[in-house]
């Protein structure tokens, strides 16, 4: 029977002992805050009988949408281009490849963060020709300060949970031993995260020279979710 060497890590011990008493306890916080962005997707089509056409097109209406959102400056935070396609359509009918027209796509995301600009820049875009318009999609920044809020209220939550316990055995705490994230030590792979906010899709062809009127969009609140474990030693207890 080997002895153990001075220097190796002494086993974890769970329940604490009889002079150190631990109590292990989940702190957790829910938040509803409003939301920080507004993501809104647009799809700009064209159609021709050949390829330039098409492609001649797409490209007219795609520098008139991007020019649209340049123009709310520093209401956009953010604007990118995503996938681009030129399609050929063969006929049904008739022997051989014959191209009957070409079909072209382009698919741009803009990041706002003022909402009444949103609303109007909403209603511009879906009455452009062959424009489609997919949103918007709420959410808060990564490091928006609600993350921190949730998570300093679950370790508040624990602390006061924990102390609750220790009063109710007629003793107090006396250290904290252990503070995690959920899932900090035996990490689980991620399940993906439930939509954030409700899309609302859109795609118009401009029918009148009359401008439509703002849509009113209501800012979907977002929920904040923390979760924390705790292991606090406390007094021995006289039970």
């Amino acid at each position: 029977m080997t002895t153990p060497a001075a220097d190796d890590p002494q086993p974890f011990l769970p329940y604490g002992t009889p002079d150190a008493p631990r109590i292990a306890v989940r702190g957790e916080a829910r938040l509803e805050v409003d939301p920080e962005i507004a993501r809104i997707g647009v799809s700009v089509a064209a159609r021709g009988k050949d390829r330039r056409t098409a492609l001649d097109d797409l490209t007219r209406r795609n520098a008139t949408v991007l020019d649209l959102i340049k123009t709310y400056g520093d209401a956009v935070e953010r604007l990118e281009t995503g996938a681009f396609s030129i399609t050929p359509q063969l006929k049904e009918k008739g022997r051989g490849e014959r191209v009957h027209a070409y079909h072209g796509r382009v698919h741009v995301t803009a990041e706002l963060t003022d909402f009444t600009a949103l609303g109007e820049l909403t209603t511009r875009l879906a009455d452009l020709d062959l424009t489609r318009v997919d949103g918007p999609w709420w959410a808060l920044r990564p490091d928006s300060p609600a993350h921190r809020q949730a998570r300093q209220q679950a370790v508040k939550e624990a602390v006061q949970r924990a102390r609750e316990y220790a009063e109710a055995l007629g003793t107090t705490l006396a250290a904290l031993v252990e503070l995690a994230d959920i899932g900090a030590e035996n990490a689980q792979p991620l399940a993906p995260a439930a939509p954030g906010s409700r899309m609302r899709s859109m795609s118009y062809a401009a029918a009148e020279d009359t401008a439509a009127a703002p849509l009113d969009l209501e800012p979907q609140r977002q929920r904040v979710h923390a979760q924390v474990n705790a292991r606090f030693t406390m007094a021995p207890p006289k039970l």
